[in-house]
């Protein structure tokens, strides 16, 4: 088996049986959560199966946690099986849980530039607009995130499809 880097997403190369490679990708990024100052949340997006209940009793925790901190406190936060790395900008905070041995400084920058390409997008963008275009936020988070790994991190790249829809409607 070879470790084999691919932009931003590390790869685990193996033969299969037929001789073929095969890769498996670990999955680092759980979920991402964008909540207001209140703890209600804006957007949500998993990248493994937790059911309706799970996921309000998840959600409820985490955020409870997160904005019980400080501004002084470290923004890493271990919560059950998963590190839970969060940012606050202007009203809305940016959650995101991860893997216990994912990288924290990654998924910060993660963070930064999910929130400078909706700031490109939206130009400064607010809980105004996670809410009126919820579908594009999604569509940028999908862009940029598949099966909890990091694919894409051009900020031109990640809105052309979006300004692509724009025009056509």
């Amino acid at each position: 088996m070879a470790l084999v880097k691919r932009g931003m997403v590390l790869m685990k190369h193996t033969v299969g049986r037929s001789g073929e490679e095969e890769a498996i990708v670990d999955m680092g990024i759980r979920f991402v959560l964008m909540v207001n100052k209140q703890g209600q949340t804006r957007l949500a997006q998993y990248y493994e199966y937790l059911n309706l209940e799970e996921r309000r009793t998840l959600e409820g925790e985490i955020v409870r946690k997160c904005l019980a901190r400080t501004e002084q406190q470290c923004s890493f936060v271990e919560h059950r099986n998963y590190k839970v790395v969060y940012r606050r900008y202007a009203s809305l905070f940016f959650l995101v849980g991860v893997d216990n041995e994912e990288n924290e400084l990654a998924i910060l920058e993660f963070i930064h530039l999910l929130v400078e390409t909706m700031d490109r997008h939206f130009g400064n963008v607010c809980e105004l607009d996670i809410m009126f275009h919820l579908e594009k936020a999604h569509f940028m988070l999908e862009e940029m995130v598949m099966n909890g790994c990091i694919v894409e991190t051009s900020k031109s790249n990640i809105l052309s499809p979006i300004q692509l829809m724009d025009k056509a409607s």
